[in-house]
């Protein structure tokens, strides 16, 4: 009996990653529509009163918000690059948990730090990513090089970026990022060693 050919088909593989560009993408079409008031009211983080309760929306909601298509494109590239290998190899839920965390970071940053700056945009997340990626062996009691030399390339350029700037808060949150990406990245592959030779 021939089997019937069914044709291609698109897949949802990383339903993580492709759900944040999309909110991503959404975030930046309803800023364009209301001219810049739902970013500022939404997506962006800055110091604010702790009785609103949108102070505390806005340290999650800055990492949606983007200032326009180049700086969308910048990040979300990155994102979707990388995004879904990381999601086949550590789960849906640990690729939420780390976008979560790394947006509450790097809002919590700027909201202590920098009392007159607004921030917004996923390049914590992507910063993250970029760290969490390069865990592709690991074994116990060790850290790959790649790792180290990843981090000692990122972090330098993000220090050397803030002298130039101006101790611009945003790459501190770029930093921040990064060692969140990397503790986690350390921690789920350990996790999964300890698993597989207790199984």
């Amino acid at each position: 009996m021939q089997k019937k050919n069914r044709g291609f088909r698109i897949v949802f593989n990383a339903p993580a990653v492709l759900s944040f560009s999309l909110l991503c993408l959404g975030a930046l079409l309803l800023n364009a529509l209301t001219h810049g008031r739902s970013g500022r009211l939404l997506f962006s983080v800055y110091r604010s009163p702790l009785t609103s309760p949108l102070t505390y929306l806005r340290l999650f909601g800055h990492a949606l918000g983007h200032q326009g298509w180049d700086h969308f494109f910048g990040n979300i590239m990155y994102i979707l690059i990388l995004g879904p290998m990381l999601e086949e190899k550590y789960g849906t839920s640990s690729i939420v948990f780390l976008m979560l965390v790394t947006a509450f970071t790097t809002g919590l940053i700027t909201f202590l730090f920098a009392p007159g700056v607004s921030m917004c945009g996923a390049s914590g997340i992507v910063f993250a990513m970029i760290l969490l990626s390069s865990f592709t062996e690991f074994q116990e009691y060790t850290i790959p090089l790649t790792v180290i030399l990843v981090a000692a390339l990122y972090i330098g350029q993000q220090v050397y970026s803030a002298v130039a700037v101006g101790g611009n808060v945003a790459y501190g949150a770029h930093i921040a990022g990064g060692v969140i990406g990397t503790v986690i990245g350390y921690g789920a592959n350990k996790r999964k060693k300890s698993a597989s030779r207790n199984y």
